[in-house]
């Protein structure tokens, strides 16, 4: 009943709560367009894994450390809630009665109650967003940069994993961005930002950015990592700058040792200049002879070197089965849904298919 309507009923519910609560107003951006798709687009995946309650619990868990960030206190919930029953109240109209109100009273109850359990517990053992400086800033291509930074204390996360990013010209903006290489000895983080069209954060890392720059870094999140016991191969696709995380997972691989399994990475691009990570990839396939590097280009231009040429999804299908591997796919979201589909109809089960689509990564 709401989702036709989402934009509204999003909206009303952000009026009620700065209205009645202005308090609440100064943990959210100047510009509330993003916010407001986030908050239904996260209802909509609670409310679709209602029946998976370890998959939910997963999900909220991981949005309630994250919003420690923000400044979300366990006093802010009750109010959120009251004003999310009172917006949907309006927007589903004759759908909506005493007993539709008493079951989203349950499920908000639930969810704010998984949410500050897990914001609790992840206090007692992090901060709620760490200081990082920018090392470098050094450009793959015109559009895209790879920022390394130096957090203040360590940092803990997995290869595959995103992190939450702020920067000083937009405060309270915070946008989602893979880590590109596995945990180092040294500490050091690095992200690949490619300056997304209207693109707040991302503008101004790869055009603004300097050495000595400080921003915020939100905990890691996602579920994109691999298991460095399994013993079936792994097909890792990495789209643009979702080659990040890839990359990644072949560090860890390749520091913990990959054993018997065969590692094949497709890597695509529109044109053979944006591949600036082939070269990475190609040395490390060199010291590694479990991993296999092919490159892909949609625009049928003619490249050496044994590239294939089409869309990734459909090259990425046009080389199975499948069978035994695990699937990890990152990048533009309508590829990342292609390739999904692409390699269910080749019989990859969809539990071996790893993404995080849901962690909202191509946001600017």
């Amino acid at each position: 009943m709401v989702e036709p309507v989402a934009d509204r009923a999003t909206a009303h519910f952000y009026a009620l709560i700065f209205l009645h609560h202005p308090e609440v107003r100064a943990l959210f951006p100047a510009s509330m367009d993003v916010q407001r798709d986030r908050l239904f687009r996260a209802l909509l995946t609670a409310a679709r894994n209602a029946h998976d309650p370890a998959r939910l619990t997963e999900y909220l868990s991981a949005l309630g450390r994250g919003h420690r960030k923000y400044g979300t206190l366990n006093g802010h919930y009750g109010p959120v809630g009251e004003c999310l029953v009172a917006a949907l109240a309006r927007y589903c109209g004759s759908r909506w009665d005493a007993a539709t109100e008493l079951a989203w009273r349950r499920v908000y109850g639930l969810v704010s109650r998984i949410m500050i359990e897990a914001a609790e517990e992840a206090a007692r053992t992090s901060p709620a967003w760490w200081q990082a400086e920018v090392v470098s800033r050094e450009m793959a291509t015109p559009d895209v940069a790879v920022i390394t930074l130096r957090p203040d204390q360590p940092y803990p996360y997995r290869a595959g994993q995103y992190a939450g990013v702020e920067t000083p010209w937009w405060p309270r903006v915070w946008r989602h961005f893979s880590f590109a290489g596995a945990p180092r000895p040294d500490g050091l983080l690095t992200f690949h930002v490619k300056a997304v069209q209207a693109g707040w954060v991302s503008n101004a890392l790869v055009r603004r950015a300097v050495p000595g720059d400080v921003l915020r870094l939100g905990p890691a999140a996602g579920g994109m990592t691999a298991d460095r016991v399994g013993d079936g191969g792994l097909l890792l696709v990495g789209g643009g700058t979702g080659i990040a995380p890839i990359t990644a997972l072949v560090e860890e691989l390749a520091g913990s040792g990959a054993g018997d399994r065969s590692v094949q990475v497709y890597y695509g691009a529109r044109r053979s200049s944006e591949l600036y990570a082939l070269a990475a990839l190609r040395a490390l396939s060199d010291r590694h002879p479990w991993l296999t590097v092919h490159p892909v280009v949609s625009d049928r231009e003619p490249l050496p070197g044994g590239a294939l040429t089409g869309d990734l999804p459909e090259v990425v299908a046009r080389y199975a089965p499948w069978h035994g591997h695990d699937a990890f796919l990152s990048g533009p979201a309508a590829m990342v849904r292609r390739g999904v589909a692409s390699l269910q109809r080749a019989g990859v089960p969809a539990a071996r298919i790893h993404h995080d689509l849901v962690g909202d990564l191509a946001g600017g």
